[in-house]
């Protein structure tokens, strides 16, 4: 018998042009394979609007599909409001009526199994939804959400900015730990962040669940010798990605350019900024948001993540790497991961030590070549979806054999 799942999302899942839209919708597909009958109830901000009607037919691993429009754009008013408030302005942004009201008429009118939460910001629905079901409640956490925005605090140098980004993260963090002891299971995607959750609380139920991708889908193209392209893509609405991109244009890719005149960095990334595109030259090529993620990355030998703050794991280092990119990341880009270093994946977290580790690669072409298949059989050995889906399925087995007694 099919386990029955109703999963929520923040943000409908398509296109397959972020990591979280690529998570959900490669487990899903996965599961479904395996027997599990998903429903989707999903957000469809103003920010992130996708037609539904225009959905491709290999999208087709959803039972049902219902979306919910919703503006939840910051507004300044409700900002300053929230400064009075003891909520979370991070999360209430997510927490509507019209969206709680589609959620009890989906729970009344149907017996699901499982309850399966995408991110921390539809754990405000949690007491509504144990209200209409006992279902077990299942929070996939994407990321350690107040650890991004602890970092990018830190990482603040105006003052007033800091101050008002520590006072949300604040908020944030109270509300995230306390969400612990809401879950009936918690499954992070790397075993670092659920790690940090035990130590927030010891007998928290879950573990890790790895992110992984659809390999038949990313067909590596030859590295070509000598070819001095480096590649960054990712949502430059996402302040991580703009910070860690602001920061290497800055303080990394001029030492590059003072060693090897000719190399191009090409960036990509939904929602780029009027101030990036003004970056524009013939050694930086500003590409916006691109129709194909993975042909972009197949474009150019080295890919680079130079995140400055983030939480959770980068898909797009797994999709570089299942496409033999040479991938040049910082600590923070690269956690979760666990590849080896200078073998599958560089890693460097100074401005002086990230130049220097492109420049030998850009200088030496026989080691871009040889890390192309290193990489590529990492991601093959630890981040093959179908493989990480069969985990999943187990533990809303025994969760089902434990709720039924």
């Amino acid at each position: 018998m099919a386990i029955k799942i109703l999963q929520l999302t923040k943000k409908f899942p398509y296109p397959l042009k972020d990591g979280e839209s690529i998570a959900v919708s490669t487990l899903t597909r996965s599961l479904s394979k395996m027997g599990c009958e998903y429903t989707l109830l999903s957000m469809n901000t103003i920010k992130h609007h996708f037609d539904v009607q225009t959905l491709p037919d290999s999208y087709d691993f959803y039972k049902e599909i219902y979306t919910v429009d919703l503006d939840n754009r910051i507004k300044p008013l409700d900002a300053l409001t929230n400064l009075f408030s003891s909520e979370s302005y991070h999360v209430s942004r997510f927490y509507y009526q019209e969206f709680k009201d589609k959620l009890i008429q989906l729970l009344q009118e149907n017996d699901f199994d499982i309850i399966q939460l995408e991110t921390l910001y539809l754990a405000p629905y949690i007491n509504d939804i144990r209200k209409y079901t006992a279902a077990p409640i299942v929070m996939r956490s994407h990321n350690v959400e107040y650890e991004i925005w602890s970092r990018i605090t830190a990482n603040t140098t105006n003052p007033l900015k800091k101050w008002y980004l520590k006072y949300l993260t604040n908020k944030l963090e109270r509300f995230e730990k306390a969400s612990l002891t809401k879950y009936d299971y918690l499954l992070t995607v790397t075993q670092r962040d659920f790690e940090n959750y035990q130590k927030i609380l010891t007998a928290i139920p879950g573990e890790s669940a790895p992110i992984g991708l659809q390999l038949e889908n990313y067909i590596p193209a030859q590295i070509k010798p000598n070819e001095k392209k480096l590649s960054f893509i990712g949502s430059l609405d996402w302040m991580p990605n703009l910070e860690g991109l602001e920061w290497f244009l800055k303080e990394v890719f001029p030492l590059v350019l003072a060693e090897e005149s000719d190399v191009e960095i090409h960036i990509a990334g939904r929602n780029t900024p009027q101030n990036i595109f003004d970056l524009q030259s013939k050694n930086v090529i500003i590409h916006g948001e691109v129709e194909d993620a993975k042909a972009f990355l197949n474009n150019y030998p080295i890919s680079v993540v130079p995140l400055l703050s983030g939480s959770g794991m980068r898909v797009k280092i797994l999709e570089a790497m299942a496409l033999g990119r040479v991938v040049v990341s910082t600590s923070i880009g690269a956690e979760g991961i666990l590849a080896k270093n200078s073998e599958e994946i560089f890693i460097e977290d100074d401005e002086l030590s990230f130049a220097k580790t492109i420049i030998n690669l850009l200088q030496n072409p026989d080691t871009l070549s040889t890390v192309h298949h290193s990489a590529r059989s990492f991601i093959e050995n630890h981040f093959d979806q179908d493989k990480n889906a069969w985990k999943v399925k187990e533990v809303f087995e025994n969760l089902l054999n434990v709720n039924n007694g």
